[in-house]
């Protein structure tokens, strides 16, 4: 009587390593750049943050319905608004917004804010923009976002 053995012959053992090998190779970069992934969100999170928070100012400043009121107090702190339009300046839109240096590089020049994610590829192309109404009644500002950097 021969005794039958069970188990894997140490080709089989192989070609299941192979085929592992295999599939780690195909599925691997599909989750390297989950950093890229992760600060595109985030900018875009920003970019709904910086609209809301102009509209809200915006709102609170009709309100009021007083056109020579240059603040608006919000959880931040106090926004400077434009008296003509009633929109946030550029230099209060981060504020506003609850955007922190701790995630962005926040940059205004003149009129234009920009707040670029932190560690991103080309901050240039991972950013929010936020570019003040201009100075007559009734404009409104332009809000941009950019994730094709990131």
């Amino acid at each position: 009587m021969k005794k039958q053995q069970g188990g894997f012959t140490l080709i089989e053992l192989i070609m299941v390593i192979v085929i592992l090998g295999i599939l780690a190779a195909f599925a691997l970069p599909r989750f390297v750049n989950l950093g890229g992934d992760a600060r595109a969100a985030t900018v875009q999170g920003a970019y709904g943050s910086v609209k809301s928070a102009s509209a809200l100012t915006h709102a609170s400043w009709l309100a009021k319905n007083d056109a020579t009121e240059t603040s608006i107090t919000v959880e931040g702190g106090t926004v400077t608004m434009i008296a003509t339009s009633g929109y946030p300046a550029a230099a209060s839109i981060a504020n506003a917004a609850g955007v922190t240096a701790a995630d962005f590089s926040i940059n205004t020049t003149g009129t234009t804010t920009t707040m670029s994610a932190n560690g991103a590829t080309t901050p240039a192309n991972c950013q929010v923009s936020y570019t003040e109404p201009a100075a007559t009644a009734g404009a409104v500002p332009t809000i941009t976002v950019d994730v094709s950097g990131c």
